[in-house]
């Protein structure tokens, strides 16, 4: 078993923050959206609620847009409007402690551990500062904030954005042709930029981490086969995906309230909603678990290695014991037979079994459940539309038992 070493031990910075340090980190600094310690969470949550919902609010409740009335379908019955900003962008900027608190506690742990061994923790910190360089890349987060205003601004003109369904709520004739009232234009050119912004952000983070977890895949690590863990000493990283939940809960509400509102108002079949759902939840597994599969590589490696080296070790040890109590002959060499780190026969097979069956990759259920949960949650409520929710916890109750 790898054992633990002292942090003070090593020279080097093994720490790393996928958070701190980024342009948007150091604009919003200076802003004094973040302060010099910590990151600000509740101020930076308010001030995008602040400059994304309540000028929409304002605007509709002045205009009588807000509830039934001049509008067809008013704000209130937009939930996609109302998700994006009190939920999912509040989501994205929460989501930073987690990653945070996650992000402290495992990189560290590859050096501590005694997985990156000693020879390696300089090639170690260098994966983690070049990781660093493209975390904090004005030349990247300038092409992100210009490919979140293109994806968003997707309207070459007013008449396209007239006919959006997302904006149907500021839509008005009252000067005998259809206009957009600045609710509309504010979601259109600020809201819908922001939350863009803000999903980038976050697809570039998990690019990162999938660039540093390639690359230390890709040195030499010191895993054990016998590891209880049976992933070689990674075990540890089954908890990492738990920090992206939160991103993962922050699209499944923004794609559930649109979905919600089609069927509450658009006539749509909740039967349509089975394939895309399941679409949906596979290509969030695929992209949140992703980073981590890529150390499946050197587990393979280590499974493949292991079961020659054990499985000769094991007969070995077999044969003798063989030699000594059936056939009865002598054993010359007895240090393998009595050798206090293999024990009897029923070790040594306990231990060529941990082998067998260590895993493809150093995930697990709680992995799949950070991501299956979250993204399962919002739909529920959307299911709730149309099916009792006692109904679905019934089926949810008797599919677990």
């Amino acid at each position: 078993m790898t054992e633990p070493t002292n942090d003070a031990s090593h020279s080097h910075d093994i720490t790393f923050s996928l958070v701190q340090g980024d342009p948007p980190y150091q604009i919003q600094q200076r802003l004094g959206l973040v302060p010099r310690r910590g990151l600000g969470i509740p101020r930076r949550i308010l001030f995008f609620i602040l400059l994304t919902w309540a000028p929409i609010m304002i605007w509709a409740i002045v205009y009588r847009r807000l509830f039934p009335g001049i509008a067809t379908e008013p704000l209130l019955q937009h939930f996609g409007v109302h998700v994006r900003c009190l939920v999912a962008i509040p989501l994205f900027i929460a989501a930073e402690a987690v990653v945070e608190a996650i992000g402290q506690r495992i990189f560290p742990y590859f050096v501590t551990s005694g997985i990156v061994t000693e020879a390696l923790e300089s090639r170690f910190v260098a994966i983690l500062r070049q990781a660093a360089r493209l975390r904090d890349s004005w030349l990247a987060w300038g092409v992100l904030a210009a490919l979140a205003v293109l994806l968003a601004w997707r309207f070459t003109g007013a008449d396209d954005a007239l006919h959006t369904d997302a904006v149907s709520w500021a839509v008005s004739s009252e000067t005998g042709r259809l206009q957009l009232g600045f609710g509309g234009w504010w979601f259109l050119f600020v809201v819908r930029p922001v939350f863009t912004f803000f999903l980038l952000h976050w697809a570039w983070r998990l690019c990162i981490v999938a660039i540093v977890s390639w690359r230390i895949a890709h040195l030499d690590l010191r895993l054990v086969p016998t590891h209880p863990d049976g992933a070689g000493g990674l075990g540890f990283l089954e908890q990492a995906p738990w920090a992206f939940s939160p991103i993962v809960l922050a699209l499944s509400a923004v794609i559930g309230s649109q979905w919600a509102h089609q069927i509450l108002y658009h006539q749509l079949d909740i039967n349509a909603l089975k394939l895309p759902l399941g679409l949906f939840v596979v290509a969030l597994l695929v992209i949140f678990l992703g980073p981590f599969l890529l150390f499946s590589r050197p587990l393979r490696q280590l499974k493949r290695r292991s079961l020659l080296a054990y499985g000769a070790l094991v007969g070995q040890h077999g044969w003798l014991v063989q030699q000594r109590w059936i056939l009865g002959e002598p054993v010359e060499d007895k240090g393998l037979l009595e050798a206090p780190e293999l024990g009897p026969v029923a070790d040594t097979i306990t231990m060529y079994e941990a082998v067998e069956r260590i895993k493809p990759a150093p995930l697990g259920k709680p992995s799949l459940l950070a991501v299956v949960i979250p993204a399962l949650l919002p739909m529920l409520l959307v299911v709730a539309i149309k099916v009792p929710v006692k109904d679905i916890l019934l089926k949810l109750l008797g599919a677990l038992i």
